[in-house]
C-alpha cells in the first residue's frame, strides 16, 4: 500500500482536507498517515487537534512548534522548531508522499523538510495569489518543492505551469473544501443554535473571521478589526458570530478585542476559537453574510449563494465570484458593503452566481492521481514553449 501522509496545521486547513482524508483512509491501495502541528496543538487557539480525534482519525505524529509570540521573529523561530520536529516525524513515518494544502508557514517548514529528506509532495491550492500576505510567497515556494499539483481553477493551473512545473503533473480539480456541499449533513437553524449555545435566526446574523495582514503595514490588525466592529454596530438588528484569527503575527492582538466586544454585547455577539467544519459550514448556510478576509469567503461561500464582504488586501489577486464585495478596512467602506449585500437587488442576484472554484467533486479525482502516479524521479524545470531556445 502507498503511504500518504496528510499534513494539517490549522482548523481551516483541516476542514478543507476532511473528506480527502476520509477517502484516503478507506481506499484499499492507500494508507493514511496524519501529521498534525501548528495551532492545532495550542490552547490559545482551541487545541483543535481534539476535533481531528473526535472525527475518528488516528494522529500518527503531533509536532508542537508554535511559540506564544505575536511577532515575525516568533513566527520565524516557530518554523525552525517545526523543521526539527518534522524531520523526526518523517523519519519515523517514511511516507511515500506528503499532502500539503495551501500557503501557511507551518506548511513551508514541512515542504522544505520533505524536500531535503526526498519525500515527494502533492500540493493542493497552488497558483493562487494573495497580495496582502506573505502566504503568497510561501505558496509559490511550496509549488517549486512539489511533484504533484492540484489547483482549483484554470488560471491557477496556468500560473503553476508558468512557475516551471510540468503540465502533465498539474490537475485542475477545483477546491477540495467544496466536498462539504454534497457530503456533509449540515445543522438546521435550531440544531446549529443548540450546538453553540447561542440563539440565531437564519439570515439575521453575520459570520465574521478576520486574519492579520502580514505584508500591508497600512492595515494594522487592531485598527482594521475595530473598524469592523464599528461597522457591525450600525446593524443592531443582526447578531454576530466571530471566530478567532489564525496564528499569524498580529493575530493575538485581535483576540482581546474580540473578547471585550463579546462581553459588552453578550445578547447579540457570540465568539468562539473554532467552530469546526460542520458548524462552520452550517453557519455559512444560515448567515446573512460572511465578513472578513478568510480564503473560505472567496472559494467556498459563493457555492452557498451567500454574500462575502472581503475586507482589505489579504486576498487581493484571487479569482472572485460575483457574490463577493470588496471594501477597504474602514468603518464607512465596510458599512456600505454590508448595506449593499443586504439589498433586495443583491440578494436576488445570488441565485445565478457561479463559483469559479468548482462543484465539489474533487476528492475522488485527487485519489485517482495519488494511486496511479509515480513521483520517484527527479523534477525537471518545464520551460514554456515561447522561452525555449
Amino acid at each position: 500500500m502507498k503511504k500518504i501522509c496528510v499534513f494539517t496545521g490549522t482548523r481551516a486547513e483541516y476542514g478543507l482536507l476532511y473528506w480527502l482524508m476520509k477517502d484516503i483512509e478507506v481506499h484499499p491501495k492507500l494508507e493514511l498517515q496524519t501529521l498534525v502541528s501548528g495551532s492545532h496543538c495550542s490552547p490559545e487557539f482551541g487545541l483543535t487537534f481534539q476535533r481531528i480525534v473526535e472525527d475518528g482519525f488516528h494522529i500518527d505524529e503531533k509536532v508542537e512548534m508554535l511559540l506564544s509570540s505575536d511577532s515575525a521573529v516568533g513566527v520565524a523561530k516557530s518554523m525552525g522548531l517545526a523543521v526539527i520536529g518534522y524531520s523526526d516525524s518523517l523519519n519515523r513515518l517514511k511516507p511515500d508522499l506528503v499532502v500539503i494544502l495551501g500557503d501557511r508557514y507551518e506548511a513551508l517548514a514541512l515542504a522544505q523538510t520533505a524536500m531535503i529528506m526526498k519525500v515527494p509532495i502533492a500540493h493542493i491550492s497552488g497558483g493562487e495569489v494573495t497580495e496582502g500576505a506573505y502566504d503568497d510567497s510561501i505558496r509559490h515556494a511550496i509549488t517549486k518543492m512539489s511533484h504533484l499539483h492540484f489547483t482549483s481553477n484554470d488560471e491557477y493551473s496556468n500560473r503553476v505551469i508558468q512557475l516551471g512545473e510540468n503540465p502533465d503533473r498539474v490537475y485542475n480539480f477545483g477546491s477540495v473544501g467544496l466536498e462539504h456541499l454534497k457530503r456533509t449533513e449540515l445543522y438546521d437553524e435550531a440544531e446549529f443554535s443548540q450546538s453553540i449555545g447561542f440563539p440565531i435566526e437564519s439570515d439575521k446574523f453575520f459570520l465574521v473571521t478576520y486574519h492579520p495582514v502580514t505584508l500591508d503595514s497600512s492595515e494594522t490588525p487592531e485598527k482594521a478589526f475595530e473598524a469592523i466592529l464599528k461597522a457591525l454596530d450600525s446593524f443592531p438588528n443582526y447578531k454576530v458570530i466571530i471566530t478567532y484569527p489564525n496564528a499569524d503575527d498580529g493575530g493575538r492582538k485581535i483576540i482581546p478585542i474580540i473578547d471585550a466586544y463579546t462581553a459588552n454585547n453578550s445578547e447579540r455577539v457570540f465568539s468562539i476559537k473554532s467552530l469546526g467544519q460542520k458548524r462552520y459550514y452550517s453557519a455559512i448556510s444560515h448567515c446573512a453574510a460572511v465578513i472578513g478576509n478568510s480564503s473560505s469567503g472567496i472559494s467556498e461561500v459563493p457555492s452557498f449563494k451567500k454574500p462575502t464582504i472581503n475586507i482589505g488586501s489579504r486576498q487581493r489577486g484571487r479569482v472572485l465570484a460575483d457574490s463577493i464585495i470588496n471594501c477597504t478596512p474602514s468603518m464607512l467602506s465596510i458599512s456600505e458593503a454590508i448595506r449593499k449585500c443586504l439589498s433586495h437587488e443583491f440578494i436576488k442576484s445570488l441565485d445565478v452566481v457561479l463559483n469559479p472554484y468548482g462543484d465539489g467533486n474533487t476528492s475522488a479525482d485527487i485519489i485517482d492521481v495519488l494511486v496511479k502516479s509515480s513521483v520517484t524521479d527527479m523534477k525537471k524545470f518545464y520551460d514554456l514553449p515561447e522561452f525555449k531556445s
